[in-house]
């Protein structure tokens, strides 16, 4: 009866996002018998790692490949994807509708946001080639890897402070290069030196790279540091469907959404690393399971307020 009266849908939902959170969410929502659509356009934030870690019975997966085994269950229940970008999306009073490039539109009851955020690298000549093999910005996930060996953390002042102190727990051989910027408070100065942890404020000229391993970083004055790793002070950036949904944001620039994935935004649910809390693969799996939930108890709501009222049970009368 809830397919009849909402067949004037492409789908139930339509999840924007196809990483561990919206493959989640697609999994519980299609063993609801949902209809539902993935959109994704193949750019998983993690693409350069070469490991998936705290990841329970999957640590040490391949990015993608965990990606091939959540999608295969999705299908296996029924979920559909479409291979694209998702260029524009809406929330009205009842719908949600959005387009993919290329022109094609879809339309759902609701829609679950989980696109995730991109990762700015620093602007330093040889880094993005080492991204993922010696360049991280994630202790947690990559620092047991360099457990004891010599780390550079790079970024400004205050923030590469806070990334040293919280990388001691790994490895108490680190120095922080702040490439160029050269004020930095007495405060930073004071905790960096507390703890042992030297201070390099020259300009960072390029990273030299052997076997595809970080080998040295060049400064411009022409002297040189030996690291395993550089860990950097990541800037994180949205999708540009946040802004167009009218997604609410916090002081740094997440999206504020409650524990069920709810946005305050009508029809509208978030999972995933968009919302700023923990960023772990298995984090954000488990806050697309919780939104699918809360996504499927509003659809059975809607079911239920819909079969009861008296046009539905009128359109029933009709057809006995």
């Amino acid at each position: 009866m809830a397919r009849r009266l909402h067949d004037r849908f492409d789908y139930d939902v339509i999840i924007i996002g196809g990483g561990p959170a919206g493959l989640s969410a697609a999994i519980v929502l299609a063993r609801c018998l949902r209809r539902v659509l993935v959109c994704d356009s193949g750019k998983p934030r993690n693409a350069a790692t070469h490991g998936v870690h705290n990841f329970l019975t999957r640590d040490g997966i391949e990015p993608l490949a965990l990606l091939r085994l959540g999608r295969r269950e999705a299908i296996r229940y029924g979920a559909k994807f479409l291979h694209g970008e998702v260029v524009r999306a809406a929330c009205n009073e009842d719908s949600a509708r959005v387009t993919l490039r290329g022109g094609r539109t879809c339309s759902a009851r609701k829609l679950l946001l989980a696109t995730g955020v991109r990762d700015e690298l620093p602007r330093v000549k040889g880094l993005a080639e080492l991204y993922g093999a010696s360049v991280h910005h994630c202790p947690y996930c990559d620092g047991w890897e360099y457990r004891g060996q010599p780390i550079a953390i790079l970024g400004a002042p205050h923030a590469a402070t806070e990334l040293a102190l919280s990388m001691l727990a790994w490895t108490r051989d680190l120095i922080v290069c702040t490439n160029g910027i050269a004020r930095v408070s007495d405060r930073d100065r004071r905790r960096l030196r507390r703890h042992r942890i030297e201070l390099r404020t020259q300009k960072i000229q390029r990273l030299d790279r052997a076997r595809g391993k970080l080998k040295q970083i060049v400064f411009a004055d022409g002297t040189t540091l030996r690291r395993s790793a550089v860990f950097f002070c990541s800037e994180r950036r949205q999708s540009p469907l946040v802004g167009m949904l009218g997604c609410r944001l916090d002081d740094e620039g997440m999206v504020i959404s409650d524990r069920k994935g709810r946005s305050g935004i009508p029809h509208l649910f978030m999972a995933g690393d968009a919302n700023g809390d923990v960023q772990f693969a298995i984090v954000a799996a488990a806050e697309g399971a919780t939104a699918g939930v809360a996504i499927n108890r509003e659809l059975q709501e809607d079911d239920l307020r819909k079969s009861s009222s008296p046009r539905a049970q009128t359109s029933r009368m009709k057809h006995v």
